[in-house]
């Protein structure tokens, strides 16, 4: 089966990913695929799980989204963050969550917004921890 080159870069990190057969991102508009041959593209992405396929084998990491960079034989991911599935943290997630939940009950000048990104993260985290 065909392969293309993953690289993810945070800005604190750069995990390179290889030779990979497959990798499935967040997309503000719903989930995206690519696979070796792909049109080039810039894509965003949203808060969520990367679905990475090498070797017949499933690898997933937690993302706060950013951009896809889609080009020739090349897919390079400019995230906001990148944790794998295994090196989560499950309770300070489970943390995070009650944090936020409780400064938006508080209520005193909360942005909510931030608010709630901050649980949409750290639920997406839990949800990629027990891949």
């Amino acid at each position: 089966m065909s392969t293309f080159k993953l690289e993810i870069v945070t800005p604190t990190r750069i995990l390179d990913e290889g030779k990979i057969t497959y990798v499935r991102c967040p997309g503000l508009d719903g989930s995206f695929g690519v696979m070796t041959n792909h049109a080039s593209a810039i894509i965003a992405m949203d808060v969520g799980e990367i679905k990475i396929t090498r070797e017949n084998q499933d690898y997933y990491i937690a993302t706060g989204g950013g951009f896809a960079d889609i080009q020739g034989d090349t897919v390079l991911l400019l995230v906001e963050s990148a944790e794998e599935a295994n090196e989560i943290n499950i309770a300070r997630a489970e943390s995070a969550v009650e944090r936020a939940k409780e400064r938006l009950k508080q209520n005193k000048g909360i942005d909510e917004k931030r608010a709630m990104m901050a649980i949409s993260r750290a639920l997406n985290r839990m949800k990629v921890a027990k891949r």
